[in-house]
């Protein structure tokens, strides 16, 4: 189904930030530390200037807080603890709480906690040094108050952290699938060119063994029995046509590239063996067929499933985390036939062929080699969509 607008311009607005996420965290840093300097200006205790300075220096380390968390957060550890020398607390305290999320996010897993474990260690020292005049009861709430803001900050980066490494994982999982397939690709290529030739000797050596002796033949029988000549050569005519005929296969066979003839061969009654594979590696992928399966010659039902496979491999790569993707396998009368469709941000992607991959070329020749077609292009909407029709004879 088509995607809301709403979602595409929020991809687009996601995709944006993280390829421009250093000038984010730039103009964060210098709101923040313009902010914890006018608070500064305004404080009426007095220490304003000592105070803006720290201000600042907690929340420009923040410009760097993904590109370098563990520095980040050493900095604004170390001017943390140096505001206690500060007459009242700084705005720049905010910086703590980012800088606490950060290194949860994006640092190493001792830096994480030795920012939590700095963060839980400021929150009764800065209680004590502000509130320590207001009596026990104020020092106890601000200091819980401070330990729960800096348990949730931490919380939140470390669910950042297992998000980033989901996706990470997935699009792993991705490419070491494609290099599985690849690799099985060319092992079968090796024993399926081993087998070719072995046929191609036995087409070669017997149809030219019986047409040379069938030549001999009739040469010395030409002269006595014409009617034996005329039978000798209708042999050897039928059985070049026959050699012939088996040597186009077999060359059709070779001009299909490596791995698109195995043993044993998947055909289209394995499709939705496929899509759970697909779906066991993260996309989310929904099945319909229609209409009853009925038996295919081999090269049609291994060109449908080949077809299926090359359509989610491209969903994969090209197509984003979030992306849906429908197949439908359609039974009719006079031909099978076949849709993918995604709802995924690789539509211009999946048009440019992969290097020393077969793509959406591949895949029309695949087709047209048994008589059918294949259709692909962007959806309304975004997203991508491939259709084909294969029919039940070549």
């Amino acid at each position: 189904m088509p995607r809301e607008p709403a979602l595409d311009v929020f991809d687009r607005l996601v995709g944006w930030a993280r390829a421009n996420s250093l000038l984010l965290d730039a103009l964060g840093a210098l709101v923040l530390a313009a902010l914890a300097g006018l608070f500064s200006a305004a404080d009426s205790v007095g220490g304003g200037t000592f105070a803006g300075f720290v201000g600042l220096a907690m929340c420009l380390p923040l410009a760097v807080r993904r590109r370098f968390p563990e520095v980040s957060g050493a900095l604004v550890a170390f001017f943390g603890l140096l505001q206690v020398l500060a007459p009242s607390p700084s705005f720049g305290n905010v910086a703590v709480l980012v800088a606490v999320y950060s290194l949860a996010a994006y640092a190493r897993r001792w830096a994480s906690l030795g920012g939590l474990a700095l963060g839980l260690f400021g929150a009764p020292l800065c209680s004590l040094r502000f509130f320590g005049t207001s009596g026990v009861a104020s020092v106890v709430v601000a200091a819980m108050f401070i330990g729960v803001m800096v348990l949730a900050s931490w919380a939140l980066g470390s669910l950042r952290r297992a998000s980033r490494q989901n996706e990470l994982a997935l699009v792993e999982r991705a490419r070491l699938l494609e290099v599985e397939r690849e690799n099985e690709s060319r092992l079968a290529a090796t024993a399926e060119r081993q087998r070719i030739a072995r046929e191609m000797h036995d087409v070669v050596a017997h149809s030219l063994s019986v047409i040379i002796a069938q030549a001999d033949g009739g040469r010395y029988a030409a002269g006595a029995d014409p009617a034996v000549a005329v039978r000798v050569l209708e042999t050897i005519s039928g059985t070049g046509r026959q050699a012939l005929s088996d040597m186009r296969n077999l060359l059709g066979v070779l001009r299909q590239g490596p791995g698109d003839e195995r043993a044993p061969q998947p055909d289209a009654r394995m499709i939705p063996d496929l899509v759970e594979q697909v779906r066991a590696s993260g996309l989310e992928v929904d099945t319909e067929v229609v209409g009853r399966a009925r038996d295919l010659p081999p090269a049609i039902g291994l060109a449908a499933y080949r077809i299926v496979q090359e359509s989610l491999t491209n969903v994969l790569k090209h197509a984003g985390p979030r992306a849906r993707t429908h197949v439908v396998v359609r039974w009719d009368d006079d031909a099978l036939r076949l849709g993918v469709e995604d709802d995924g941000r690789g539509a211009a992607a999946m048009l440019q062929p992969s290097p020393g991959g077969q793509g959406l070329v591949g895949m029309a020749e695949r087709a047209r080699l048994h008589g059918g077609s294949v259709a692909s292009g962007p959806r309304p909407g975004g997203g991508f969509t491939v259709r084909a029709t294969l029919p039940y004879s070549s």
